[in-house]
């Protein structure tokens, strides 16, 4: 994806949403944790859908090679957060998320690089690859996207090489334990893009997400590089729709492959994970911005956007200072919660160098701040939605209740 066409895409839809006051942040944070008692009473778990049953199946131990060859199934996914219904009294551990839109890996290399901070900071992520990453520019045509003319995108096609290296990190990806989520495919937003899709567009949608995904070999011709170590049925479980776009319609047209969260909420206050019509929902959150009374979204653009005014190469001068700001907000979210409610903490983030590539040091600066302390868990969206899955419903019923800053009586609150 280039720097342009993602500016262009986000930038109307994040305009509105940028900053908010912080002096409503209690009364908001109430009001955004309201959840329908019937849905926290029912099981977390999956009905009985095709993609629910894959997950379910014991594995015996071989390897199956799927398709054409693109994917296989080798089993659980190595590494991964065991859920454990918290004690009584017992304190939530910190949960962070960070996780990417996209998922290329391009020249300058930051899936790659990533994946090596992530290794030495004890940290799972969630990579939410765009499914036309995996389709070559001359294979367009089999891109059928809604509202749109057949083969079209908002984003540019990768080259030959890029989906080599993107297939090679996918992979190692997925063998170091993080998830592999969707972004889907053409990066459409406004007019005809997400939010004015149905129901049924949307299922088209992810229907050619996993198309991608499970023939890149017939789609490449790279027929002798090594299939991808997982099967997507088995392992996509929630995406980000592109700009934040269509959750009302994308949720529904979600179950029916059986997803279990969703991350697509243009934004909320950092408080305890609700259900929407029984999917969980993981929204970027509101952060205090260091030095003024405003929040802002948990993601690059919107930091890019309040120190640069969306251009992507600013002032090289207020780089330092730029970067020392949007840790000092990432950190001011940390502390917030880990002081208080133990609210998970999510951070989204885009594979670019804007503004010198101050978005990525300051994600970077974060983890490997946080993520090594005991008492926090830097995990996947898979994995926090796992283990939200065990926990009893009356006892997130009242981790909701709180405020992000509020220290509860942990020994009574847990019962």
């Amino acid at each position: 994806m280039t720097a342009s066409a993602l500016v262009l895409a986000l930038l109307t839809f994040f305009l509105g949403r940028l900053l908010i006051s912080g002096s409503d942040d209690t009364a908001a944070a109430k009001d955004s944790v309201a959840d329908d008692p019937t849905a926290r009473a029912k099981n977390s778990q999956t009905g009985g859908g095709p993609n629910a049953r894959k997950r379910a199946e014991r594995w015996d131990g071989k390897v199956e090679v799927m398709g054409d060859g693109s994917t296989s199934h080798t089993g659980p996914q190595p590494g991964q957060l065991k859920p454990k219904k918290l004690k009584p009294g017992q304190k939530p551990p910190q949960f962070v998320v960070f996780s990417w839109d996209g998922a290329l890996e391009g020249d300058d290399r930051l899936f790659s690089h990533f994946r090596q901070v992530a290794k030495e900071s004890d940290a799972h992520m969630t990579f939410f690859l765009t499914g036309i990453y995996l389709l070559p520019k001359s294979k367009s045509d089999l891109y059928d996207p809604p509202q749109h003319d057949r083969g079209s995108a908002a984003i540019s096609y990768p080259t030959d090489e890029h989906i080599r290296t993107t297939l090679t990190e996918l992979g190692g990806a997925w063998k170091d334990g993080h998830e592999i989520g969707s972004h889907f495919n053409g990066h459409f937003c406004g007019p005809k893009g997400g939010g004015d899709w149905s129901v049924d567009e949307w299922k088209s949608e992810i229907d050619q997400t996993y198309d991608f995904v499970k023939k890149w070999k017939t789609n490449t011709g790279f027929t002798t590089l090594p299939p991808l170590p997982f099967d997507p049925d088995r392992e996509f479980v929630g995406g980000r729709a592109p700009c934040l776009e269509g959750q009302d319609s994308l949720i529904p047209a979600s179950k029916g492959f059986d997803w279990r969260y969703d991350a697509s909420s243009p934004g909320g206050f950092q408080a305890w994970p609700s259900k929407k019509n029984g999917i969980w929902d993981f929204p970027l959150q509101l952060l205090p911005y260091p030095g003024k009374d405003i929040q802002v979204l948990s993601m690059d653009f919107n930091f890019l956007y309040n120190q640069s005014k969306g251009e992507t190469d600013g002032d090289p001068a207020q780089f330092g200072v730029w970067r020392q700001t949007t840790t000092g907000a990432y950190m001011n979210g940390f502390n917030r919660v880990y002081y208080g409610s133990r609210a998970p903490l999510f951070i989204g983030n885009h594979f670019e160098q804007w503004n010198g590539g101050i978005y990525m040091d300051a994600v970077e600066d974060l983890m490997r701040e946080v993520c090594p302390r005991k008492d926090v868990e830097c995990v996947s969206f898979k994995e926090l939605a796992d283990w939200m899955d065990v926990q009893d419903p009356q006892v997130l019923q009242e981790l909701r209740s709180l405020d992000p800053g509020q220290v509860p009586a942990w020994k009574t609150l847990v019962k």
